[in-house]
C-alpha cells in the first residue's frame, strides 16, 4: 500500500513544500508551515436541482432566470449587495474582532427568517449565547434555527434534512472536515469546506454568508482562493471605540463594488444611517482653517466627506508626512505639485491630513479638496463653509475631469452647499440644480486664486 504523501504549507500565504522551511519563500512568515497529508479523494459531481448529472450546453439553449433578490429590512445592507440577497449566493463578511460582524448577520438573519427557513450555524458560540444576543434584537417568534456545530459532515446533514433558503456559518475558519487532514483554520480545511459550501449553495439555491477572520495586516485570512471562489466579498470597518461601522462591498458579481453602507452600534444592535453626508459634517468648526469638502463616490453613493490638514514648521531635519483615511502617495504627490505649480514651500512644513468620520478616499475626484484644505492650513485662511471641491490633479497642475458629476453636485445642492469648484471639461452638458453656483475650473492656480485671492 502506496504511503500518502506529506506536504508542508504555509498557514499565511498558501505556499506549499515538500519539507520543512522555518521562513516561508513567499512571504516571509517564521514557523508558519504545517505537515498536511494528502488524500487522494474524489468529490462528487454536481448536479441541478432536479438530481441530473450537470452536462455542457450551448449558451443560447440556457434559460434565463430572472429570480427576485430578497430584500432585508435594512436598506444599507441592501444597497451593499447590490439590491437585496441573491438565492443561491455565497457571501463573505470581514472583519477585525469585535467589529459587528456576528451582530449584523444575526439581525439580518431575524429579518430573513420571516420570508424564508434560515440556520445559523456557529463554531464559536454556544446556542444560548446566541440567544441572549437575538433577544435584544426584537420577534424571535419565526422560522430561525440556531445550530452550534463545527463539523462539516453533521451540518451538510442537517442542511440536508431541513432544506433552509438560507445560511449562515460563523465563522469558516472553526469548520472542520473529518475527510482532511489538518487543524481547524488551515489552509487545507478553509480551502475544502468553502468549496463544499459553494457547492451546496449553487446546487440547492441556498443563500449562504460566511464570516471570515483577517489577520493582523487587515486581509482575510485564509488562501487568496476564498475571496475568488465566492460571489460577494464585504468587510466591515470601524474601530471598536467608536460607534459607526461602514460595510463595504470589495468584489460583488450582483452589484457595484466599492459600495458602502454605514451604521451605528447601539444598545439594540446595528442602526443604519441614511444620510451619511450629514453624519461626517455635523461636527465641523465654523471658520477652522485647514478644512475643505469634498463630494466622493462611493459605489454608486455621493458622500461629503470634510478633508482635514494641519501644516506646521518641521522641528526634524526631513519633514514628516502623516495620512489617516487617505492615500499617503496621493498626498505626497499633490504636496509636490503645490510646491512646483503654486510657489509653496512645504519641503521644510509637517503635514497631517485625514479624512473625517473614518471614511476611507481613495479616488482621483479628492485631489482638489486636499490641496485647498492643505494651503488653507499654510496660508492660515478660512474656506468657507458652504463651499465643496472636486476635481483630479494633474502633475502640471490642470485640473482634470472626473465621473458622475451631476449626482455630485446634485447631492451637494440638497445638503445646502452653495458654491462648488468642478472640472471645467465636466461642465458641458450637465443640467444644473437650483441653488447651487457651479464654477468650472482649469489649473489648481485658478482655484487658489478665487479661493484665497492669491
Amino acid at each position: 500500500m502506496a504511503k500518502n504523501k506529506s506536504t508542508f504549507i504555509c498557514q499565511s500565504c498558501g505556499y506549499q513544500s515538500p519539507k520543512y522551511l522555518g521562513r516561508c519563500p513567499n512571504c516571509g512568515a517564521w514557523s508558519a508551515f504545517v505537515e498536511e497529508v494528502e488524500t487522494k479523494t474524489v468529490k462528487n459531481a454536481r448536479v441541478t436541482l432536479t438530481g441530473e448529472k450537470a452536462r455542457p450546453v450551448k449558451l443560447g439553449e440556457v434559460e434565463s432566470l430572472d429570480t427576485p433578490r430578497v430584500l432585508t429590512d435594512m436598506g444599507e445592507f441592501n444597497r451593499v449587495l447590490g439590491g437585496g440577497v441573491v438565492p443561491g449566493s455565497l457571501i463573505l463578511i470581514g472583519g477585525d474582532p469585535g467589529i459587528g460582524k456576528s451582530t449584523i448577520l444575526l439581525q439580518v438573519s431575524v429579518q430573513l427568517a420571516h420570508l424564508g427557513r434560515v440556520l445559523y450555524v456557529s463554531g464559536e458560540e454556544s446556542a444560548q449565547q446566541i440567544k441572549m444576543r437575538a433577544e435584544r434584537l426584537g420577534d424571535l417568534d419565526s422560522d430561525f434555527y440556531l445550530y452550534a456545530e463545527n463539523n462539516m459532515q453533521h451540518i451538510r446533514s442537517e442542511i440536508e434534512k431541513l432544506q433552509p433558503d438560507f445560511l449562515v456559518i460563523d465563522s469558516i475558519q472553526t469548520v472542520m472536515s473529518p475527510e482532511i487532514t489538518g487543524v481547524q483554520g488551515s489552509v487545507s480545511q478553509v480551502r475544502e469546506v468553502t468549496a463544499e459550501l459553494l457547492q451546496i449553495a449553487k446546487t440547492n439555491n441556498i443563500a449562504t454568508f460566511i464570516v471570515g477572520h483577517v489577520t493582523k495586516e487587515g486581509s482575510l485570512a485564509g488562501p487568496r482562493m476564498l475571496e475568488h471562489m465566492v460571489d460577494t466579498v464585504l468587510y466591515f470597518e470601524g474601530e471598536r471605540q467608536h460607534t459607526f461601522r461602514i460595510l463595504r462591498a470589495v468584489k460583488n458579481r450582483f452589484g457595484s463594488t466599492n459600495e458602502i453602507g454605514i451604521f451605528e452600534m447601539q444598545s439594540q444592535g446595528l442602526v443604519e444611517v441614511t444620510n451619511p453626508s450629514e453624519l461626517f459634517l455635523e461636527e465641523r468648526l465654523e471658520g477652522a482653517t485647514g478644512s475643505a469638502i469634498v463630494v466622493s463616490m462611493e459605489g454608486t453613493r455621493p458622500i461629503l466627506v470634510e478633508i482635514q490638514s494641519l501644516i506646521t514648521p518641521t522641528v526634524f531635519g526631513n519633514a514628516r508626512r502623516t495620512t489617516s483615511g487617505l492615500d499617503f502617495n496621493r498626498v505626497s504627490l499633490i504636496l509636490a505639485v503645490l510646491e512646483k505649480r503654486a510657489n509653496l514651500l512645504l519641503q521644510n512644513q509637517d503635514a497631517y491630513l485625514k479624512s473625517a468620520g473614518g471614511v476611507k478616499l481613495d479616488e482621483p475626484a479628492i485631489d482638489l479638496a486636499i490641496a485647498v484644505a492643505i494651503v488653507s492650513s499654510y496660508k492660515e485662511k478660512t474656506t468657507p463653509a458652504d463651499v465643496a471641491f472636486i476635481g483630479e490633479i494633474g502633475l502640471t497642475g490642470e485640473i482634470r475631469r472626473v465621473n458622475r458629476i451631476e449626482s455630485r453636485i446634485n447631492e451637494a445642492a440638497k445638503l445646502g452647499f452653495k458654491k462648488i469648484y468642478v472640472p471645467q471639461n465636466s461642465v458641458s452638458g450637465v443640467t444644473m440644480p437650483t441653488g447651487i453656483e457651479v464654477i468650472g475650473v482649469a489649473t489648481l492656480a485658478e482655484v487658489l486664486q478665487k479661493v484665497f485671492n492669491s
